[in-house]
């Protein structure tokens, strides 16, 4: 026992001790040496709200693990027009590797804290460590299952569901205290109603709507038009799934 805490505790450098990537994210997957090795191309920075990070077309130099905050995706047509297509909180790991051009834009909706490293450096350590690699392929992979419930939340769900959908992804994922069990939660919103509604499909004004309505349900309570209280983590997820007679009022339409 005192070897198997050997390991995991010596030689890790002080900005990876008390790191999220490193107890969660893909660093998590380095030994002490490795960690030592990647730490030294590494540059920590924040930044602020509404700051690109990674431009469309944007040839591909580094990576980062993201800290704190919360990132958003877009793509955008040739016309200028946006959507927001994700959203990436910490400790994600921020770039595509194996690609040499971005094909999405993505900027910081709030204050974040990157860490960044050279894209020959990540290279390295995937070819020198299959469980790096992995990590950042396991991630890739829950992203992908991410996408196609959020297809399900845009294609199928009605407005009150996708709102209540919304607001428990920010839990989830805002509130470090939040667990799979966890009974209540409290966050500020990253996006605002025009974001939100951009993102989810629907109008502002149904945004705003469906706000008041869970608020006067019960289910949230929001201060300052941005920070919001889940009393009830159970309520919400019951409001963001569809009922059972949905259900079958859909099959019996097929």
């Amino acid at each position: 026992m005192s070897v198997r805490r050997h390991i995991h505790t010596s030689g890790i450098p002080v900005l990876c001790v008390h790191c999220e990537a490193r107890h969660r994210g893909v660093c998590g997957a380095l030994d002490p040496d490795n960690l030592v090795g990647l730490a030294k191309t590494c540059s920590r920075r924040q930044i602020e709200s509404g700051v690109e990070l990674i431009g469309d077309a944007q040839a591909v130099d580094s990576y980062s693990n993201l800290l704190s905050g919360v990132v958003k995706l877009t793509k955008s047509l040739s016309d200028g027009r946006q959507q927001i297509v994700g959203l990436q909180f910490a400790p994600h790991f921020l770039g595509r590797p194996f690609k040499v051009e971005s094909s999405i834009n993505a900027e910081a909706v709030t204050v974040v804290t990157l860490c960044s490293f050279p894209r020959a450096a990540v290279e390295r350590m995937m070819k020198g460590s299959p469980e790096f690699e992995h990590r950042l392929l396991k991630q890739t992979l829950n992203e992908l299952d991410e996408a196609r419930e959020w297809l399900v939340t845009l294609g199928r769900k009605t407005a009150s569901e996708k709102v209540a959908s919304f607001l428990l992804m920010i839990a989830r994922n805002i509130d470090s205290s939040v667990d799979p069990v966890a009974r209540s939660a409290s966050f500020d919103l990253p996006l605002t109603r025009a974001e939100i509604s951009d993102f989810l499909g629907i109008t502002n004004e149904t945004v705003s709507r469906q706000l008041t309505q869970l608020r006067a349900d019960g289910v949230i309570r929001i201060e300052n038009t941005r920070h919001v209280m889940v009393d009830s983590m159970s309520r919400l997820r019951s409001m963001a799934m569809p009922s059972l007679s949905q259900k079958t009022d859909s099959l019996d339409r097929l």
